[in-house]
C-alpha cells in the first residue's frame, strides 16, 4: 500500500491511498483533469496540459514510482506546475 499526494501550483492539492499503480494513475488523471477543466482554460490548453504534464507523470508513476515503492523509498516528480509524491504506507 502507498499514498500518493499531488499539488497543482496555485490550484489544487489532494491525496489518494491504495495498492495499484494503474488506479493511482487514473485517480491523478481524473482529479487533476477535473481541476484543469474547471480552471477556465481553453480546450486546446487543457489538452496541452494533459499531454505535456499529466501523461509523463502517469508513465513515471508506473515505472519509477513503482520501483521506489517496492524498495520502500519515497518518490517524487514534477512536471511543470504539477508535483506528485508517492510514500510507502506504514
Amino acid at each position: 500500500m502507498f499514498k500518493m499526494t499531488w499539488a497543482l501550483a496555485g490550484e489544487h492539492a489532494d491525496e489518494w491511498t491504495g495498492f495499484g499503480y494503474g488506479e493511482a494513475g487514473r485517480t491523478l488523471r481524473d482529479r487533476v483533469g477535473a481541476a484543469v477543466a474547471a480552471s477556465g482554460m481553453s480546450s486546446e490548453a487543457q489538452e496541452h496540459f494533459r499531454t505535456t504534464f499529466i501523461v509523463p507523470l502517469l508513465k513515471s508513476i508506473a515505472i519509477e514510482g513503482s520501483d521506489a515503492m517496492r524498495a520502500g523509498r519515497q518518490w517524487s516528480k514534477a512536471a511543470g506546475p504539477l508535483l506528485v509524491v508517492l510514500t510507502p504506507a506504514a
